[in-house]
């Protein structure tokens, strides 16, 4: 059992490689590593607006049934 919660805790040492490589880029780079971060927020943002558009088209076809009583338990 105490292998299968190492295996664990080793997964996710894995999956924190990432971070830890921004947590030292930080320490030697201040203006690197928050360069970074901003391009990931802006990547997200981007993201975000995209799918808010996405679904602005979608509700603009009127495909959707959205009468009070569109479900039988209504």
């Amino acid at each position: 059992m105490t292998d299968f919660w190492n295996g664990f805790a080793a997964f996710f040492d894995f999956l924190l490689i990432p971070f830890e490589a921004l947590r030292e880029l930080e320490l030697s780079n201040w203006w690197l590593a928050n360069i970074f971060s901003w391009i990931l927020i802006l990547i997200t943002f981007v993201a975000f607006v995209y799918w808010m558009l996405q679904l602005r088209e979608h509700d603009a076809n009127n495909e959707e049934d959205k009468s009070i009583s569109s479900h039988s338990f209504l």
